[in-house]
């Protein structure tokens, strides 16, 4: 065996004993038995091919504890669909190096058979409450970004006044978060009379009051008004940003085009709303 084959060998019995473990530390931390069920059989199936690579290299391995650590962590932060899919893109990946290996070792396409399958149940294996329930953390999320955004840019020009800006910032938007939460809970229980209209609100309200306080947060901290406006944009989005990576990750959908078009939305209303406050200012003559 050549140098640079047994090296791929070994990344690759690698990754697969580092998954074992993930997948057996998650398993041993989730609460939901059909859950704990698949990651430990997907655990079981990451140490089948671990022995069936150890067979070929004839090394022992260690695993990387640094990545165990990090994807467990994200598991329980982020969640356990999300740390899951996260390790899938990184199989892709791995993939390429098993090509490579069946070329020498043609044993090994039933390992890559069996990384597709396994892919297959990790899309559908997962019940996570919260991914239930993007609809209404979206519906939240999006109508603070639009409605927010826009009412703070409007402010700044009307107002120039950032203290007085981030009061008016906040009460609007603890009140329309409310008047949110409510509206997704009469909605949601028009369509299905159970309890999940109630989480639905709660994740509505949640998502909208958080969204809030990243928005206003800089006009309580920054003096500058137009400073601080700038300070709103980039938050929004860093938010639009970091929710879309993880719903494309959890959900297997498009970032690019859900990024573009949600910045877009948003960021136009704002546009909009500072004009309508320029206008305001002018022919109102508001001096405060």
């Amino acid at each position: 065996m050549n140098k640079t084959l047994e090296q791929k060998i070994l990344r690759v019995q690698r990754d697969e004993l580092t998954g074992h473990f993930i997948y057996k530390k998650l398993a041993a931390a989730e609460k939901d038995a059909h859950n704990k069920q698949v990651l430990n059989s997907i655990a079981n199936e990451e140490m089948e091919h671990y022995l069936f690579f150890k067979q070929i290299s004839g090394k022992e391995i260690q695993p990387n504890r640094i990545k165990i650590a990090y994807y467990f962590l994200i598991a329980k932060i982020l969640g356990v669909t999300f740390g899951v899919k996260l390790m899938e893109k990184q199989e892709i990946d791995a993939q390429r190096y098993y090509t490579e290996i069946a070329d020498i070792v043609p044993s090994v396409d039933k390992i890559i058979e069996a990384e597709e399958q396994h892919e297959n149940q990790l899309i559908n294996m997962l019940k996570e409450e919260k991914l239930n329930y993007v609809g209404s953390i979206v519906l939240g999320l999006n109508d603070a970004l639009v409605e927010l955004t826009g009412t703070l840019a409007g402010l700044t020009f009307a107002l120039q006044k950032t203290s007085l800006i981030a009061v008016v910032g906040l009460i609007t938007g603890i009140a329309a978060s409310f008047s949110m939460a409510a509206s997704e809970y009469l909605s949601t229980r028009a369509e299905d009379e159970n309890e999940n209209a109630l989480k639905s609100a709660v994740y509505t309200g949640i998502a909208y009051i958080l969204t809030v306080v990243v928005l206003v947060a800089p006009y309580f901290l920054i003096s500058h008004y137009m400073v601080a406006l700038l300070a709103t944009i980039t938050n929004a989005i860093l938010i639009i940003l970091a929710f879309n990576y993880y719903i494309s990750i959890a959900k297997d959908l498009n970032f690019k085009r859900r990024f573009f078009e949600m910045a877009a939305i948003s960021l136009g209303v704002a546009a909009l709303s500072f004009g309508i406050g320029v206008l305001v200012r002018t022919f109102l003559g508001i001096d405060i």
